[in-house]
């Protein structure tokens, strides 16, 4: 009886104990700054949305936020020196598609783990791509465009951004479901390779809303489909969706790009969750709704949980794709 009962005391302690360190752990945190990384250079979407959210999560968290720009390899080096860092709650990482979904099929040596070296926090937005051509071009419906290239493999050309980028693998998951050939053409970013669409240089090009959209309200291009599943709202309405087509093989078919705040894994989960419900409140303020839908993003209120699931859906669906197109990078 008086060994059951020292026990007794002895486990209440310990859970007391344990109850304690914990509470004085979430109470102390944060300690310190929090170094919010983006794998992107300074200027992008990814840096700009850093800056709109750090400001107030800062503030809420009674804290500062110190932004650093680790750009290279499509995100892979700034999210490899994240991955590494102390998952203490004082460590945050800006990825996007490229860092977190596509990358670890392209390159054969990545440094980390999309999934497993990071914890999700929150997906600030999805931004959907229109694939475009030429004001003078003869394609009037992306039918026109894949009745083009099923006769012709390999004749059109496809633009891009470069080699591995979303608006690569968009074209790539076209010819893949659409059973037909294009020739892709990658430039150093989107300026200069929608330029050469306008001019007729290349048949037809994928990118943002936010990018194409100028170029399409002042008539230099034509918008054959854009790649969400439901039609966009406002300059957008009357531009199909490329299921739309009814081309074969395109049912299902949807490309987004987003942006989401990561964490290394490890990270405690009532800190994470601290952190989400912070960022939740920031982004549904019609401020920074506003703001994201200026960046041509439809702002995102999922769950870590939910975030975590979509990344992996993203991942298999684009390593599907670059397998079939055969596409490596070093």
């Amino acid at each position: 009886m008086t060994d059951r009962r020292q026990f007794l005391q002895t486990s209440g302690a310990l859970a007391t104990g344990l109850l304690t360190t914990s509470a004085f752990s979430q109470a102390a945190w944060p300690s310190k700054p929090i170094n919010y990384l983006v794998a992107f250079p300074a200027g992008g979407t990814t840096d700009i949305l850093a800056r709109l959210v750090s400001q107030k999560l800062g503030a809420a968290l009674g804290t500062s936020m110190v932004i650093e720009n680790k750009g290279g390899a499509g995100g892979s080096v700034g999210s490899e020196i994240a991955a590494r860092a102390p998952a203490d709650g004082h460590h945050l990482l800006g990825g996007t598609i490229s860092s977190h979904a596509i990358n670890i099929s392209l390159y054969p040596k990545l440094g980390y783990d999309p999934i497993k070296s990071f914890t999700p926090v929150y997906l600030y937005g999805t931004n959907p791509v229109v694939l475009v051509v030429a004001a003078n071009s003869p394609y009037k419906t992306l039918r026109d465009l894949m009745l083009a290239a099923k006769a012709n493999p390999g004749k059109l050309s496809g633009a891009s951004a470069g080699n591995g980028t979303s608006q690569h693998l968009a074209q790539e998951l076209l010819a893949f479901k659409g059973d037909v050939k294009f020739t892709h053409v990658p430039y150093k970013g989107s300026a200069p390779a929608i330029q050469d669409v306008m001019s007729g240089q290349v048949d037809f090009m994928f990118d943002t809303t936010v990018v194409a959209g100028a170029h399409i309200q002042s008539g230099k291009l034509r918008a054959l489909a854009v790649t969400s599943s439901k039609r966009l709202t406002d300059a957008f309405t009357d531009v199909p969706t490329v299921a739309e087509s009814g081309w074969p093989g395109t049912q299902g078919f949807e490309v987004v790009s987003w942006q989401a705040l990561f964490a290394p894994a490890g990270t405690p989960k009532p800190i994470v969750d601290k952190l989400h419900a912070e960022i939740l409140k920031i982004i549904q303020t019609s401020e920074m709704q506003e703001r994201i839908k200026g960046l041509g993003m439809q702002p995102s209120a999922l769950t870590p949980e939910q975030v975590l699931s979509f990344q992996k859906a993203e991942i298999e669906k684009w390593a599907q794709v670059i397998k079939a197109a055969n596409i490596k990078l070093e």
